[in-house]
């Protein structure tokens, strides 16, 4: 089965209070585009990320909003911002780093929530059932190219899709729009 290759450059998942924090008390995100998984947009609003005396400005941010706070890095961020944080899965904040986020009303300095995202696998349970999967982490063959480590997602609402950084999207020259397959030893 063919599962399409995704790419998502730096951005930012605020909390309901860093939105207010940084945009205005009762401030409400303005959709740019809709996102593949249901129910997450691009927003029109941008950010900065402060640490150290440097700035990444031009962040994008996703909605909607979370519990937590969290900004997903490239690899390529972490010189300019001059410090380092782990490979996760989107939403596992313990033992991150913080930095501060500055918006158009203010800023906000949070204190874990940094990561760069490990490559994953949107799937819903029947997907994982009909691609008889065995594994919470599995192998895609993309083109002549083998992406190993990718972390399988299963939610009820998700639409088939791997999602990958653009640091994998430029070392593994995957094209945007490419499809991969699972590699056989990830099926039942």
């Amino acid at each position: 089965m063919k599962i399409p290759i995704e790419t998502s450059n730096r951005h930012v998942h605020l909390s309901r209070k860093d939105i207010d924090l940084l945009f205005g008390e009762g401030y409400c995100l303005n959709v740019l585009r809709e996102l593949s998984q249901p129910g997450e947009f691009a927003a029109e609003e941008r950010v900065s990320l402060l640490h150290n005396g440097f700035e990444i400005s031009d962040v994008r941010v996703l909605g909607p909003a979370r519990d937590e706070t969290q900004v997903e890095l490239l690899t390529r961020d972490l010189d300019v911002l001059g410090f380092d944080c782990p490979v996760k899965t989107s939403g596992d904040l313990e033992d991150t780093p913080g930095l501060r986020i500055r918006g158009l009303k203010g800023e906000v300095t949070i204190e874990k929530g940094v990561i760069i995202a490990n490559r994953h696998l949107h799937l819903t349970e029947e997907d994982a059932l009909g691609l008889g999967l065995k594994s919470n982490v599995v192998s895609m063959k993309v083109g002549d190219k083998i992406l190993d480590n990718v972390v399988v997602r299963i939610d009820s609402n998700a639409r088939l899709a791997v999602h990958i950084n653009k640091d994998d999207e430029f070392a593994e020259f995957v094209d945007v729009g490419t499809c991969g397959e699972l590699v056989e030893d990830n099926l039942s």
